[in-house]
This record gives structure tokens, C-alpha cells and sequence, in this order.
């Protein structure tokens, strides 16, 4: 059975808004899966340590078959083969796919938790997220509309328009 996953997309290293250009085409062909919406991109302040360049995020839906465990290695190894390394939490990087929801799933693994832990209070989930999912509301019985009330807008801006609205 198919379900419609979420999923958040940011990079602040070379060329951030082409590898999410890349991580977008990447999503278009991923097994037992479909894209459905890409939000329009956006610039953020960097969550972390100083020094960073700012990111482009973004958020995409996809209609999947694949398992959660299966959704994040394809995941990974798109970040890999944009040459993602991970050193430093929070840190700066090429290419960042971070599943937020699975369907109505709430998953507590070693591996993985959705709803993602810090996407209720990020506007550089929120706000791309509402774009391509204005009514939606998460398995904690949350809706968006609501967080999106309590959320800073400051240091984000809109760069673009949707890429893909299909859903």
C-alpha cells in the first residue's frame, strides 16, 4: 500500500540551490515511489555552529511503497553520492534529506523518528511544508496551521516558485 511521505530538503555547500536542483531529480527516480510536490525553495540562517553559509531548503511529498527503513537508505545514499559527510552535528553540508512523515506513522527507531523531532519549531521545515501541504496534520494531532502561528519568520526567504505540483 502506498503512503504520502514528506520529506525536507536543505544544503548550504557547493551550490546548495543546484543540489537541491540534483536531490529534486533524485526524488523523481526513486523505486516504488512517485513525486508529488516540490515546495519552492527558500534561504535560512544556519541552525548550529557559526560560520556557516546560509541554506536553501525546501520540502517535497512523494507517493512511496517503500518501507521507512527503505525510504531513508535511498535517502542516504543520495546524500552520499552528493558527497555528504557527517562530521559535525548540525553542521554545514552538501546535501541534507530528512524524512518528516510517513503517512499517519509514528516511528521511534534506532535509525529513525517521524514526525522528525524538531519539525514543529523550524521555520525552514514549517513553511515549505505548508506550501505543498497547507491542511495538513501530523500523527501528534498537531496541524500546521497552528504551528505555523507560534513560529519565527525572521532570516527566511522565499527564492522560488513551486517546481512540482502534481498531488
Amino acid at each position: 500500500m502506498s503512503v504520502t511521505a514528506y520529506i525536507a530538503l536543505g544544503s548550504n555547500l557547493d551550490e546548495p540551490e543546484q543540489q537541491l536542483h540534483s536531490a529534486v531529480a533524485a526524488l523523481e527516480q526513486l523505486p516504488k515511489s512517485k513525486l508529488l510536490a516540490v515546495s519552492p525553495y527558500y534561504q535560512t540562517k544556519p541552525v548550529g555552529p557559526a560560520g556557516q553559509p546560509d541554506y536553501i531548503n525546501a520540502t517535497a511529498a512523494i507517493e512511496t511503497t517503500l518501507t521507512p527503513i527503505e525510504l531513508l537508505d535511498a535517502l542516504q545514499a543520495i546524500e552520499n553520492s552528493h558527497g555528504r559527510v557527517r562530521t559535525i552535528r548540525w553542521g554545514a553540508r552538501v546535501l541534507d534529506l530528512d524524512i518528516l512523515l510517513y503517512g499517519d506513522e509514528t516511528i521511534e527507531s534506532e535509525r529513525l523518528t517521524v514526525p522528525h523531532r524538531e519539525m514543529s519549531w523550524r521555520n525552514f521545515v514549517l513553511i515549505p511544508l505548508a506550501d505543498i501541504a497547507p491542511d495538513i496534520t501530523f500523527p501528534t494531532g498537531q496541524s500546521i496551521k497552528k504551528l505555523l502561528q507560534n513560529i519565527d519568520r525572521k532570516g527566511i526567504e522565499r527564492l522560488s516558485d513551486s517546481l512540482v505540483t502534481e498531488a
